[in-house]
């Protein structure tokens, strides 16, 4: 059978299911582990594999949030690692350790992976926490936190006239009224803005702090026909980044997302969705931008769209989007609600991965680009596309 055709690669692979938490601000009596295994449990049931038959297995977390060395080996125990497995883990979001699963498909040493991220922020002070990406020499010693950051790029935006306060509002006012439908969102509905966090940014304009999981297997060729009715091809990925000092970079443009976007091929033919990992209302302007996406109706507070469908996994099942209007059609935006209504940390990327595959699988997308961020003030970007067989 033949691939999706706009595969570029040297192997077709593709996300087969997906499955997340529901996503809490505070889960004290669960550990990472018992947080991590239902998810496990949903997403390889999803495809009928059982753990020994996962080809490589990569995870995404933070030390830094379990305040422990080696944290992640202990999540281990919920996937299983004997008899001896292959795996791998990087202290980054998820999706950059299903970056690293689909480069191990590449090469033709495993078929089918499992992929997994989480993270518990409750524990701690995560405005602390963040600031250990900076600069240790000139910046950490400052002790800007990621909202006093992402307050500077909003400015910076209010400043070059590409935003306003009512605006950024209005982004914040849709992400959470499209979470709705999605029963793994820790913030649903109407959400008052609040009072200034970090002024121009309000209570309103900031991602929850909570504590989630996330799943995917990517599977290569036939088998993810197999495993999946209509998989979600990875026909496009790429992840680049930026200068380190906030100071060296525009803060009201992000290149390293347009760049990773041209590498991927988001702009070869139209895409239907778009999630963007956008933790900050104001960087939902940016993102846009950088991946030529336009205007949206969130700047006059309408909402245009509904898909609804069914499938295997924990995608959103409904949701309006954004009805951003490109020369081509149509792109929902964030129809899960994004990372405004759920962002956890170290997993938020992958579900944005996860909730355009699921919307590939159940067939409300045919294709859809999905990014995810790192760093303060989306210092380093990463951008997939993913694409449904021909219908």
């Amino acid at each position: 059978m033949t691939g999706p055709r706009t595969s570029r690669y040297a192997r077709d692979v593709a996300v087969v299911a997906f499955a997340q938490s529901d996503h809490l601000r505070r889960t004290d009596e669960l550990s990472e582990v018992e947080m991590v295994m239902p998810v496990l449990h949903e997403v390889l049931a999803a495809t009928g594999l059982k753990a020994g038959a996962i080809g490589f297995t990569c995870s995404g977390s933070s030390d830094y949030l379990a305040g422990r060395a080696f944290s992640f080996t202990m999540t281990l125990d919920g996937v299983g690692a004997w008899p001896p497995i292959s795996e791998s883990h990087v202290e980054m979001d998820g999706a950059w350790a299903l970056y690293e699963a689909w480069v191990k498909i590449q090469t033709g040493e495993a078929d089918t992976a499992l992929v997994y991220s989480y993270g518990k922020s409750s524990p701690g002070s995560l405005r602390d926490v963040l600031t250990r990406q900076l600069d240790p020499y000139y910046l950490a010693p400052l002790w800007p936190d990621a909202v006093a950051l992402a307050a500077l790029q909003a400015q910076a935006l209010i400043d070059a006239g590409e935003t306003d306060e009512s605006a950024l509002a209005a982004i914040a006012a849709r992400s959470r009224a499209d979470a709705a439908a999605n029963p793994h969102a820790q913030l649903r509905g109407a959400v008052p803005q609040g009072d200034y966090e970090v002024r121009p940014l309000r209570t309103g304009d900031c991602p929850p702090v909570g504590d989630g999981a996330a799943a995917v297997v990517l599977a290569a060729g036939d088998l993810a026909r197999q495993l999946c009715e209509r998989p979600a091809w990875i026909t496009g990925i790429d992840h680049r980044i930026e200068a380190h000092g906030p100071g060296l970079r525009d803060l009201t443009d992000s290149p390293s997302t347009r760049i990773a976007a041209q590498h991927a091929g988001v702009f070869d033919a139209p895409v239907d969705t778009a999630e963007l990992h956008a933790p900050f209302s104001s960087q939902e302007v940016v993102l846009r931008k950088a991946l030529g996406l336009g205007a949206t109706d969130s700047d006059t507070g309408t909402q245009t769209g509904s898909e609804t469908g069914s499938g295997s996994g924990s995608g959103t099942q409904t949701g309006s989007g954004s009805g951003t209007e490109t020369g081509s059609g149509t792109v929902a935006v964030n129809p899960s609600g994004g990372a405004l209504a759920a962002n956890p940390m170290m997993a938020a990327g992958l579900i944005r991965i996860g909730e355009a595959a699921a919307r590939i699988h159940r067939g409300a997308s045919d294709r859809a680009v999905a990014h995810a961020t790192s760093g303060p003030c989306l210092q380093q970007n990463l951008v997939a596309v993913l694409e449904g067989d021909p219908r």
